[in-house]
């Protein structure tokens, strides 16, 4: 047999009344936690029992939940009501226009302006606002100095070593300029020693040509002799 339909209508009898609230309000906190869950959704539950007592949930955070809430509420009225949005908008110009009046007002004070009507409080605290402004002017410039000074000395140090560094290759080029030289010399010597040689050498047999060719007229000279 099936399950009667239940009628939603208040309990009388307190005791079934909490005990319905206390099943009823685990069944939705868990129903709420699977939706965010499942549904990646942003879920925030809250709950005053008949005696004034709080339960809540949130998926997030209950005052992030909160807030967007609100923050949606009236966006939506803004744009079902055209003239409350015109209303808004109205009140935040009105406003930045107050905070330039400051700022402006402000400027003129810290440039030595519009001092008249000022107390002697006051004109202290604006001086001491240039204080502390000239005191976080002259930080940051000694910040920005120091620094200034570390990347210098890094670049003359690196420029001091590429120096170092191109003085060994000229003074391996100029040594092995030497050597060239010296190897070269002692190749010219062997070259000149050579051709010496080799004029002694032609000296000689040229030498023996002509004697060859000097015997015949000794030997023609003998036989005019005998004669």
């Amino acid at each position: 047999m099936g399950r009667g339909k239940i009628v939603i209508k208040r309990i009388d009898d307190s005791t079934s009344r909490q005990v319905t609230f206390s099943k009823r309000r685990k069944g939705l906190i868990k129903k709420a936690k699977e939706l965010a869950i499942l549904c990646d959704a942003e879920v925030g539950l809250i709950i005053f029992s008949n005696t004034d007592k709080l339960y809540d949930f949130a998926s997030s955070s209950m005052k992030s939940a909160i807030e967007r809430f609100n923050k949606t509420k009236m966006e939506q009225q803004q744009l079902l009501n055209p003239a409350s949005e015109v209303m808004f908008w109205q009140r935040e110009a009105a406003t930045l226009r107050q905070e330039l009046h400051s700022l402006q007002e402000n400027h003129r004070q810290l440039m030595g302006e519009k001092l008249n009507g000022l107390s002697v409080n006051e004109l202290h605290n604006i001086e001491s606002r240039l204080e502390m402004s000239l005191h976080g002017i002259r930080k940051k410039k000694e910040q920005m100095l120091t620094d200034e000074i570390k990347e210098l000395t890094k670049k003359r140090n690196l420029i001091h070593h590429e120096n170092l560094e191109l003085s060994r290759k000229v003074q391996r080029i100029h040594q092995e300029n030497v050597e060239l030289h010296k190897k070269a010399y002692a190749a010219s010597s062997t070259n000149v020693l050579g051709l010496g040689e080799l004029e002694d050498a032609a000296d000689e047999s040229h030498a023996q040509v002509r004697l060859q060719l000097s015997q015949p007229e000794q030997s023609c000279y003998d036989s005019s002799s005998k004669s």
